[in-house]
């Protein structure tokens, strides 16, 4: 809103023009997502401790995790606030994109919020019933792909993009639907998994969302678009300020979730930004692309998922314990290794996604 007040008012002070791109309002919303983090977050804080919303840890998880009883969960309002006040002021509100990205974030992160709540109501690491959650991420996702496929008829509405290839591009039709919908939920639910480390989610977001920032920049921009051979989608580059607001409001979550945890993300976040890292791929068809830099979600959902086979067919545990980080945990790995290690293999797997650019 306040980008077009200020951009309406460049006849008479020509300063102000700079409000038109997309580059400057993304350094504003990401600025802006800091400063209400700040403002916001020790207040938050403070009140969720007082309404004793604080975390509940699980019996067979590692024991030096029972010394973070007691910390204020459902941090990451805070995130969704931020994001959600620096787009009201800076983003165009009359992109179809920005709405599906919201949505994303806020629909999912509803349902991490009540999951958290029923969590520190019970005094219980049990919150939602799995098929519950599952049915309602479902309900979500497909209500944001509908949005997404009624207003982009395009020719490029049911292409899925494959790097690595000559022929790079893939109409597959009315399975796109089921495909993007698969998307938008398995990022939720990877970033949730992830979500076991003080920092490690977050920090592994703010990574995937310097990489989307990029794609959705240079898929929006017809001469970047063309030199690089991706396709050219008007209107995604508004996108590029959503990710400066969700970069500024992870970096800045950071400084009270790095270790020792002042504050947990939470399902309320790391459900929304799941959503919002998976809607992202869809918009900007960068699913493949996406999916190798947040490498290190892949590895934790999968890590998930073969433990529970291997341990239903065979009796036998592939890992120390599922998702991975608590595999290392467990081998004796201090947490900030962990953390670190995960991190550094994120960036090296975002700048891995960002040299298949080249490569078609």
């Amino acid at each position: 809103m306040l980008h077009e007040l200020f951009y309406s008012l460049h006849i008479y002070f020509p300063l102000l023009n700079v409000f038109q791109y997309i580059t400057f309002r993304t350094a504003l919303a990401a600025l802006t997502a800091m400063i209400v983090t700040f403002v916001a977050a020790p207040h938050i804080i403070k009140r969720l401790k007082r309404a004793g919303m604080t975390q509940q840890i699980r019996d067979d998880g590692p024991k030096n995790h029972f010394l973070k009883v007691g910390t204020p969960t459902m941090g990451g309002s805070i995130i969704l606030l931020s994001i959600t006040v620096s787009m009201l002021m800076w983003g165009d509100l009359k992109n179809i994109y920005i709405w599906v990205a919201m949505a994303s974030l806020l629909g999912l992160g509803a349902i991490g919020l009540l999951d958290d709540y029923l969590k520190a109501a019970r005094k219980s690491p049990k919150g939602l019933k799995a098929g519950h959650k599952f049915g309602a991420q479902l309900l979500v996702a497909i209500a944001v792909v509908m949005l997404l496929h009624l207003h982009t008829t395009g020719q490029y509405a049911t292409v899925l993009t494959v790097p690595f290839l000559k022929e790079w591009l893939f109409d597959v039709g009315i399975f796109y639907i089921p495909f993007a919908i698969f998307v938008i939920v398995s990022f939720s639910n990877a970033v949730n998994l992830t979500d076991g480390l003080d920092g490690l989610a977050v920090g592994l977001v703010a990574i995937i969302t310097s990489v989307a920032a990029v794609l959705v920049y240079l898929s929006g921009h017809a001469v970047f678009a063309d030199h690089l051979c991706i396709l050219f989608l008007p209107g995604v580059g508004e996108l590029t300020v959503f990710c400066g607001a969700m970069l500024g409001a992870t970096l800045s979550f950071l400084w009270y979730n790095a270790h020792p945890a002042e504050v947990f993300m939470g399902d309320v976040g790391s459900l929304g930004l799941g959503g919002a890292i998976g809607a992202l791929a869809v918009m900007s068809k960068h699913e493949i692309v996406l999916a190798i830099a947040g490498g290190i979600f892949v590895m934790e959902a999968a890590s998930v998922i073969l433990q529970v086979l291997s341990f239903k067919f065979t009796g036998k545990r592939i890992f120390k314990m599922a998702p991975l980080h608590h595999h290392f945990e467990l081998k004796g790995w201090p947490e900030s290794k962990v953390l670190v290690r995960f991190w550094i293999i994120g960036i090296i797997l975002a700048l891995i996604a960002l040299a298949t650019l080249r490569l078609r």
